[in-house]
């Protein structure tokens, strides 16, 4: 397994060992030997999975403490324009982010340390696979409007399909009330 790091500590990028011939492919999307080799967290504790049509955009999600969750994101079908921001409060790089184009034709992935906001645009329709660190609690939900002007993050989609519950979310600032990101 080949990884890419990022600006960000901790947030890197995957690229498995592809075996292809004229029957298909086959590739290890985790295997915790090579993980634990490359200093990345094996004991994950829920594997989730949606479906979402062009132009959905998800997130920015995270669980705060106790029930903070590392992610393994990938796609099975389909493409998606992924984005992690660093909100830990602390770090050098917070309010800063990460955008990685996963696509079921490379078989890429990200690893999503805890303390980052986590959300994706859907560039065509797309099967998304997240394997998480902690299980999910709902009093702990938390999240960032995708669309924060202080971010500016360009998702790649024309007209974003967001949920009504998204779209509710504070911005970086409102939410940890700070003047500058």
């Amino acid at each position: 397994m080949r990884i890419r790091e990022t600006s960000i500590a901790g947030l890197v990028e995957l690229f498995p060992r592809v075996f292809e011939d004229e029957r298909g492919l086959f590739f290890e999307s985790f295997n915790a030997t090579v993980f634990e080799g490359l200093g990345l967290p094996v004991n994950f504790v829920q594997d989730n999975q949606s479906f979402s049509v062009k132009g959905v955009v998800r997130g920015l999600h995270f669980q705060n403490a106790p029930y903070a969750q590392g992610k393994l994101v990938r796609v099975i079908s389909g493409r998606v324009l992924d984005v992690a921001v660093d909100v830990r409060p602390e770090s050098p790089t917070f309010g800063k982010y990460e955008i990685f184009e996963l696509r079921a034709d490379l078989n890429n992935m990200a690893y999503i340390p805890e303390g980052f906001a986590h959300g994706f645009a859907a560039l065509e329709d797309s099967v998304f696979s997240y394997k998480c660190t902690n299980g999910y609690n709902k009093a702990s939900e938390s999240g960032i409007i995708w669309n924060d002007p202080d971010l500016a993050i360009d998702w790649g989609v024309e007209t974003a399909n967001v949920s009504e519950k998204d779209q509710l979310l504070p911005t970086l600032k409102e939410l940890f009330k700070v003047q500058d990101i």
